[in-house]
């Protein structure tokens, strides 16, 4: 079974591509924000305002209103509510961290939190049940062991609906 992954980090994250395409080459579809589709670099601010850093509240309230940013949400979005599972990779930002709980909260089931061996971090009481690894083969191993909850769920979901319908 392939899952669905979402990887939920930073733009300054340097590890993001690598453990996107380690998820890849492990047989699963992972979103990557960064190159949502072909040929598309991801949303970036600076494609609404160069200046975009010197923005008030209320430009950036405007902003969010934006075809850009909208485009960019819906495509982040659509991703994270289809995904099995969400990987929140440290170094992270708001937007992760949102992003996380946001599927937390949805899914109703705890991902995992991945923080590499010697990055500095700060800790967080409401990942209390979260999967915690630090090293990319123990990442794997929690993904196998998601997985393998996921099928095992799946295939109660699929003995219900047969017992329903005989």
């Amino acid at each position: 079974m392939k899952i669905r992954i979402y990887v939920a980090s930073s733009w300054k994250n340097s590890y993001q591509p690598s453990v996107v395409e380690l998820l890849r080459q492990c047989g699963h579809e992972v979103y990557d924000f960064k190159a949502p589709a072909t040929g598309d670099a991801g949303f970036h601010w600076r494609e609404i305002d160069p200046n975009w850093q010197s923005w008030t509240p209320e430009a950036y309230g405007e902003a969010l209103d934006s075809p850009l940013a909208e485009r960019g949400y819906m495509a982040d979005m659509t991703a994270l509510e289809n995904s099995d599972l969400c990987v929140l990779l440290m170094p992270s930002g708001r937007s992760a961290a949102y992003e996380y709980g946001y599927w937390r909260g949805r899914m109703q089931r705890h991902g995992i939190l991945h923080i590499p061996a010697g990055e500095h971090f700060e800790p967080e009481l409401m990942f209390k049940g979260a999967t915690i690894t630090s090293h990319v083969v123990d990442l794997l191993k929690a993904v196998g062991a998601k997985k393998a909850e996921l099928e095992q769920s799946y295939e109660i979901s699929r003995r219900r609906s047969e017992d329903i319908g005989e």
